[in-house]
């Protein structure tokens, strides 16, 4: 986005360029040629390229809001040339602050038997940098039980580290550590409810979601555990240079997701912020193939198992519904034109998420609601009148249809670049067209017509799943 809005800036200051008296008239030709040849070249960019240059808008920034605790899942490492903003790589990995300064002068505790090196270790003060993170080490303990053995990233919510929990024979946990600030604290209780009502619900962690074995609150800052699991499905596509999953890898992932968040749906939950970043590989080993059609070496992840993860913005059915919930690029048309959301905001979260695995690229590549709205006509087709009629959003239509200049970058960007649903179909073959049937149905404008995810489980296009990829079967059982 930046480069684009250089090269047009550019492109629009040509007949502006100051030249000097004593300019010969090559170089004015140059000065006048040279901005549209740029333009022109960009014009010409890989989609692909474009798309990632549109991605670099933060969501939350652009509505000028602090970005919720649910934008971060527990256990990703975001730092990608998509350029998302710090409040969307939370587990960018950086170096402590400089400047910290002591909040407390109690220790951290450490268990008598010991050696006297870890004694050491854990008898320091405890401190916050100057943000409210928690001054963490490698050899560190937490509330005599769990050893920082290494880190696994850090973002606005805090940070999350790898723990050994001895008091469960040093099996491997990831421990999120919330800032000791106010407002993360707080969202951090409500998401211990949550994940507390779903291990209720969920003694045998049939229905996939990450589960919590232990919290607690350590000198102000919430610290929960969580089973150690692989990459997040965001991360391995961009280390895979977003080349798409293969379609039975799409199959395998669609189907636990609409089973996980049947469940949630069931027991009155929307999750409101699913996005590949926050659904997670159980393990995230790869095999190296090659490519014949495309001459080139790709990734291949040998377990598609995953678990639904980060419900710090999950919502249940009896409390307030905020606004505005979901990442933008899998925001549902009922919530940008503010008419009320439900479970269906999930479903079509699912449905743009299946279109980034099966493509390798976002489906709404936007930052904007009117030109999101337009992307969503272009590709949909249009929007019902009764929605249009219900919206207090009158300012993006006119006359019953949207109010947009085609002639802008943004609508030739948008007129050149989006395009039916089916045109972006890799093969013609009987499984890519169900797929695409049942992302349609997904992204029903409307959310009373939208499939139910009970529905979604027996549309054909599960029918090439093997028995053991609808087992659920899992021998782990976190207990606090």
């Amino acid at each position: 986005m930046e480069e684009e809005e250089v090269l047009q800036s550019g492109a629009r200051r040509e007949t502006a360029v100051p030249v000097s008296k004593g300019a010969s008239a090559p170089e004015i030709s140059v000065q006048k040629v040279y901005m549209p040849l740029l333009q022109a070249f960009h014009d010409r960019l890989p989609y692909q390229r474009r798309y990632r240059e549109r991605r670099d808008s933060d969501t939350y920034r652009c509505e000028e809001r602090s970005p919720s605790f649910g934008e971060d899942c527990y256990g990703s490492s975001r730092s990608h040339h998509r350029r998302r903003s710090r409040e969307r790589e939370p587990y960018r990995t950086r170096k402590h602050a400089h400047h910290c300064h002591k909040r407390r002068t109690r220790s951290c505790s450490s268990a008598s038997s010991r050696s006297q090196q870890s004694s050491k270790r854990s008898s320091r003060s405890v401190e916050d940098d100057k943000e409210g993170h928690l001054v963490c080490r490698i050899g560190d303990w937490l509330q005599e039980r769990y050893e920082i053995v290494g880190n696994l990233g850090e973002g606005t919510f805090g940070k999350v580290v790898e723990c050994l929990d001895h008091a469960r024979g040093k099996s491997q946990v990831a421990l999120k550590i919330i800032r000791n600030v106010g407002k993360y604290r707080e969202a951090a209780r409500l998401e211990i409810n949550v994940l507390k009502k779903i291990k209720e619900k969920d003694k045998e962690n049939k229905f996939l979601c990450v589960l919590m074995s232990d919290w607690f609150n350590f000198h102000g800052h919430m610290c929960i555990a969580f089973e150690l699991l692989g990459k997040n499905t965001f991360e391995f596509l961009k280390e895979n240079n977003f080349q798409p999953y293969p379609l039975p890898h799409v199959r395998h992932m669609a189907y636990q997701l609409c089973h996980a968040l049947r469940f949630l749906h069931e027991n009155q939950l929307t999750h409101t912020d699913l996005k590949p970043e926050n659904i997670l590989f159980v393990n995230s080993e790869f095999e190296t193939l090659y490519n014949e059609h495309k001459s080139c070496e790709e990734k291949s992840v040998k377990n598609t198992s995953i678990r639904v993860a980060d419900f710090g913005s999950a919502t249940f059915d009896h409390e307030h519904h905020t606004t505005i919930v979901a990442t933008r690029h899998y925001r549902p048309p009922e919530v940008i034109l503010e008419l009320g959301w439900a479970q269906p905001c999930d479903v079509w979260s699912i449905g743009c998420i299946l279109f980034e695995y099966y493509r390798g690229f976002t489906l709404f590549q936007t930052h904007e609601n009117r030109e999101h709205l337009v992307m969503m006509e272009k590709i949909l087709g249009p929007i019902p009148s009764h929605m249009i009629h219900r919206t207090r959003k009158q300012k993006y239509f006119y006359k019953g249809g949207l109010v947009w200049d085609e002639n802008s970058s943004d609508g030739r960007y948008v007129k050149e670049n989006c395009k039916p649903l089916k045109s972006y179909m890799l093969q013609d073959s009987l499984e890519h067209v169900q797929l695409f049937d049942l992302m349609r149905r997904m992204l029903e404008f409307d959310p009373a017509q939208r499939i139910t995810l009970a529905e979604a489980l027996l549309h054909p296009f599960f029918a090439g799943l093997t028995p053991e990829e609808r087992s659920f079967h899992t021998s782990r059982n976190p207990s606090r």
